[in-house]
Parts: structure tokens; sequence; C-alpha cells
């Protein structure tokens, strides 16, 4: 089953994901391509697979991105080729991308399960945010502003399967991973039924 985990920076979404992809048996987390510079903390092709402007673009010229979005100024991808090998082998893959490229991905595989991360309150969102110490403040109100932006097209754009409230964080995995086992259920009960 192929996954797709979303929601606004700060929200744990990375968090959620990552737990999942321990506690559910054959998870894969998908590595996006990306054209922003690797950071200290980075590891490539754990975190990220870092390419060029040139080479992102001959991917997607090439047609070899399942999905694909400028964020922030930088791009980001889900490289096709590996997600279907890995569907193929019956694995369960974790996208962990943005409502854009959520909203690309279910129009060319409509089965994927789409769950999209909420904070408790913008207020919250804006203190996590915050917290982070990441980024100055401009940046903090411009990322603020993105995730209100894409809350509201989660909400109102029909591609998610689920949404969950981060407000306690191994409440809301909890959560997260029993909508997944139910799904991988029902489509394994469906596959049985198809035989």
């Amino acid at each position: 089953m192929l996954l797709i985990i979303s929601g606004p920076s700060g929200v744990g979404k990375t968090t959620i994901t990552r737990a999942i992809e321990r506690s559910e048996l054959g998870s894969v987390f998908s590595v996006s391509v990306t054209t922003r510079p690797k950071t200290r903390e980075d590891c490539d092709g754990v975190d990220y697979r870092f390419v060029t402007d040139a080479e992102f673009d001959a991917m997607v010229e090439r047609d070899e991105l399942l999905e694909h979005a400028n964020v922030f100024g930088h791009k980001y991808g889900t490289p096709r080729a590996w997600v279907q090998q890995h569907l193929d082998q019956g694995r369960l893959v974790i996208l962990e991308i943005d409502v854009q490229g959520a909203t690309q991905v279910k129009a060319k595989l409509p089965d994927a399960y789409a769950i999209f991360v909420l904070p408790p309150s913008e207020a919250s969102l804006l203190e996590r945010l915050r917290a982070r110490k990441r980024e100055d403040e401009a940046a903090i109100q411009r990322r603020f502003a993105e995730a209100k932006r894409e809350m509201e097209q989660a909400r109102s754009g029909g591609v998610y399967d689920a949404f969950v409230v981060n407000s306690d964080r191994e409440r809301a995995i909890d959560e997260v991973r029993d909508l997944v086992r139910a799904a991988r259920a029902a489509r394994a009960g469906s596959a049985r039924v198809s035989e």
C-alpha cells in the first residue's frame, strides 16, 4: 500500500512517519530528491537525495517523478521507479509530502491512502515553529502563512482519507497506526475476495 502523510511544517509529521515506519512490518520510507542545500544534519540517501537543478529538471523531463513541487524556492520530488519497485514487493511505502504532491500522487495512484496531520490550533502551530529555533521571525511567518493555506487546501481538496490532530504525540502516532492497519487489512480482504 502507498501511504501519504502530510501536514504543515512544525506539526510533527516526521516523528509520526518514522514511528509508523518502525512499527509496521514491511514498511519503507520513500526518500525524496531535492535541490535544496544539504545541511550538517542531513544524511544523503536517508533524509533526501540531493541533486542539482539540472538533474532534477532532467528527471521531470523523463517523467521519473511520481510528484514534484517547488517549495520555498527549492524543488522536491518522489522517484517513481523506486516507489513502484517496493509496491510490487508488497511493501508499505510511506511518502511524507505536501498537499500539492499528494494531489499529484492521488491523481496517478488513486488507491494511495492519505492522512493529513493537523495541529491542535493555529496558535500552537506558530509556537511549535518558533520553538524549533531554525529560522528568523520573517521566515517563521512565511511558513505559518503557508501552513494555514495548506491546511485549508487539505480540508477542501478531497485528497485525504483521514485527518489526525496531533495534540499528544503518542496518541497521534497510535491513531495513525490504527488507521494504517485498518486500511491495509481492508485492502488485503478485498484482494482475497477478488481472487
